[in-house]
């Protein structure tokens, strides 16, 4: 599963993963206890490859965020979102150091580290497989075939017209109709 195949939604706790797709609605799973829900039009989603964290710089995607919390507990949980906060700033604050303290309030820090767990705890691999940037430079060699002949058609050759080519007939107006 790809992490940008991972949803959130405004007013649900927890990530989602989508299902299916209804009429009106996107039936997504939650992937803390696999209960199936329908997201409705109205439910604001958030894809988590299309959330970023504002910086002092440049805002910094949430994956490279995930990335780096990876790379700082070697794929294990980090610590619960339900801690002091001064020191889940303060872990915050050494991962990405320019983050804007400002901008960034402390419910979405918490909510950085519960959704990091999430997905820990899933088996949802946060680092993407470097095999598909191998694939993209060694292209694959394609077999060329023989083009087709196509076969001559016996009896007589008829033409067609296009649909612009053919004639219309005159639309019946107010007296025309039914009499």
């Amino acid at each position: 599963m790809n992490l940008n195949e991972i949803i959130s939604i405004t007013g649900r706790p927890g990530l989602f993963k989508v299902v299916a797709q209804g009429k009106n609605s996107v039936i997504v799973e939650s992937i803390v206890d696999k209960k199936r829900i329908a997201a409705h039009a109205s439910d604001r989603i958030s894809a988590i490859g299309d959330i970023s964290i504002y910086t002092s710089d440049e805002d910094v995607k949430l994956i490279d965020v995930f990335e780096k919390f990876n790379d700082k507990y070697e794929g294990k949980a980090g610590p619960s979102h339900k801690e002091e906060l001064s020191s889940l700033e303060g872990t915050l604050g050494e991962i990405l150091p320019n983050y804007d303290r400002e901008r960034v309030y402390k419910s979405d820090i918490r909510k950085l580290f519960q959704w990091y767990n999430i997905l820990i705890n899933a088996g949802i691999p946060i680092v993407e497989k470097k095999e598909k940037s191998e694939e993209k430079e060694a292209p694959k060699k394609v077999a060329k075939s023989a083009p087709k002949k196509a076969s001559p058609k016996s009896g007589p050759s008829k033409s067609t017209k296009t649909a612009s080519a053919k004639k219309s007939t005159p639309t019946k107006t107010g007296s025309q109709r039914g009499k």
